[in-house]
């Protein structure tokens, strides 16, 4: 497993609702093998590994709500504990150590969450897909050989997209970034509105000015919002990253839109999966593929303001995994 305190005490994303049905799935997460699965009481997930003869438990069934080990048999509850091994003679105790390695997990906005330090921190709040008006489209996975951190940064980096997004989320002409501030306000970062030209802004073809706000959610989930100041529409993309092993990561998103965007759901994933295809390039060969947090390492513009305080905010918090 990867070694990072701060983001064992994180949740972190495991994988999309959709993704665990009747049968357990196996996620790599922070380079552990994770036995996922679902039962009555919801979704639960273990260390990928039967204390008995190591077999992966997520190649096993889900049976009784027990989670039951495709090697042997062993049924093990979601609290961990094995309670039936079919070897046994009728009437033997089980082993008090036959037991199954289990973390905390949660379901919230179309994903699964794992905690690996049992800590179980208060969770964020995503209100756009708590609040009527608002429609939202799960995005992802999109795997990139790079780490989190430089992920996350180029999603909250707004002097790019001029230039790798030209044609969709700038234009050559405007490339300009007027200043603005960062505001901080217990753990919460954010940016001011910060002024945009877009040629295409919400898919009328129509050319314009909208307005951005970044924010720092946690380590490895941040968002931002679009407004329409002549429509008084919105957008929101979450994006949340999986540390999958010390060389690459999976992205995941969240899409809301306050407004009818006239596309179907495939039609906004696929513009989506667009985006990350150009930025995929970018962030697989940054050098180093550590996100430095000595902001004298590398140079910076007043543009950057929103990224330097993503550095800072890592620091501060303790995260070591893909920072240098």
């Amino acid at each position: 497993m990867l070694k990072d305190r701060a983001l064992e005490e994180e949740w972190l994303v495991a994988c999309r609702s959709q993704d665990v049905e009747d049968a357990p799935i196996q996620v790599v997460l922070m380079g552990e093998r994770l036995a996922i699965f679902r039962n009555s009481t919801g979704v639960h997930a273990f260390k990928d590994l039967c204390i008995h003869r190591g077999a992966a438990l997520s190649l096993g069934e889900v049976k009784n709500d027990c989670l039951v080990c495709p090697y042997h048999g062993w049924e093990y509850e979601e609290e961990g504990d094995c309670v039936k091994i079919p070897q046994l003679p009728e009437g033997k105790a089980i082993p008090k150590k036959a037991k199954a390695t289990v973390y905390s997990c949660v379901e919230k906005y179309g994903f699964i969450w794992v905690n690996f330090a049992g800590n179980e921190p208060p969770f964020f709040d995503y209100p756009e897909m708590e609040t009527d008006g608002w429609r939202s489209v799960i995005w992802g996975p999109q795997e990139a050989e790079a780490l989190p951190p430089r992920i996350v940064e180029n999603f909250l980096d707004v002097g790019h997209l001029a230039v790798v997004h030209q044609g969709y989320l700038g234009e050559e002409a405007h490339r300009e970034i007027e200043p603005y501030k960062m505001h901080e306000e217990d753990d919460r970062v954010w940016s001011d509105e910060i002024r945009i030209f877009q040629p295409d802004a919400d898919g009328t073809g129509v050319s314009k000015y909208v307005y951005y706000t970044y924010e720092i959610v946690r380590p490895l989930t941040v968002r931002f919002t679009k407004r329409d100041a002549e429509n008084d529409t919105h957008m929101t993309i979450l994006l949340t990253v999986r540390p999958l092993s010390d060389t690459h990561s999976v992205a995941y998103g969240v899409l809301s839109f306050d407004y009818d965007t006239g596309q179907t759901d495939d039609e906004i994933i696929e513009f989506q999966n667009l985006i990350f295809s150009q930025d995929k390039p970018i962030v697989q060969n940054q050098k180093p593929e550590e996100l430095p947090l000595d902001l004298q390492v590398e140079l910076s513009l007043v543009s950057d303001r929103v990224s330097i305080a993503y550095r800072q905010y890592l620091k501060k918090k303790g995260v070591v995994l893909g920072t240098a």
